[in-house]
């Protein structure tokens, strides 16, 4: 297998990339880094209203991604030299874009781009890319309360912003995996398929498009 200190898995909203990340740090005993998602105070405000709580839930985001990923990051485990995270800091930018409005992003911004400079940058970032029907589906089988009034439109922002912060890339080795036709968590030929397109191939920076 190839050597990695740091891959990033990341993709929409449902795409399954905490599952994913979980999987592989098992498979190859890599430290895991998680989002602390549901310790957010703000985040069942802001699906309730948006406009209200948006600003307040991006800055918290971006201040419990920051402390997480420069703390964990910065301290290596020599038993486990490859950590996997389930997200990028790069992320508070793109969600950001999406929910804030020109004046607040404007603002945001500046604030991102003082934290941002220090942070590790991932030796392989992986995105799942999953139909917009798939994303809706998972959302909604994992039943997470706040998740269900997610609209269509909403997750079309988010993977627009993705794929325009991709393309602005030059520094980062990008592979983003077609997962529409997958089912890593039960079915393990496929699993086995994300651990050769991982572990087993060469990618050049940018943009690298795999189908399975």
């Amino acid at each position: 297998m190839k050597q990695y200190n740091y891959i990033v898995i990341e993709g929409n909203i449902g795409a399954g990339k905490t599952s994913l990340a979980r999987l592989l740090a098992d498979k190859v005993n890599a430290r895991l880094i998680l989002e602390r998602l549901n310790d957010n105070p703000f985040l069942q405000g802001f699906y309730n209203n948006p406009e209200k709580h948006s600003f307040s839930l991006e800055l918290s985001f971006l201040a419990e991604r920051y402390h997480q990923l420069n703390d964990e990051l910065q301290n290596r485990d020599l038993f486990k030299p490859l950590t996997i995270t389930d997200y990028y800091l790069m992320k508070s930018l793109i969600f950001s874009r999406t929910n804030l409005s020109e004046e607040e992003f404007q603002l945001y911004r500046k604030i991102f781009n003082i934290v941002s400079n220090n942070i590790i940058k991932p030796d392989l970032y992986v995105y799942l890319h999953l139909h917009l029907d798939n994303l809706i589906r998972n959302i909604k089988n994992r039943g997470r309360h706040f998740e269900q009034k997610i609209q269509k439109e909403y997750l079309v922002k988010i993977q627009e912003g993705y794929m325009d912060f991709f393309k602005q890339q030059k520094d980062l080795t990008i592979v983003m995996i077609d997962a529409n036709d997958m089912d890593f968590c039960d079915k393990p030929s496929d699993f086995d398929k994300i651990m050769e397109i991982i572990f087993e191939k060469d990618y050049a920076l940018g943009i690298n498009k795999v189908i399975p």
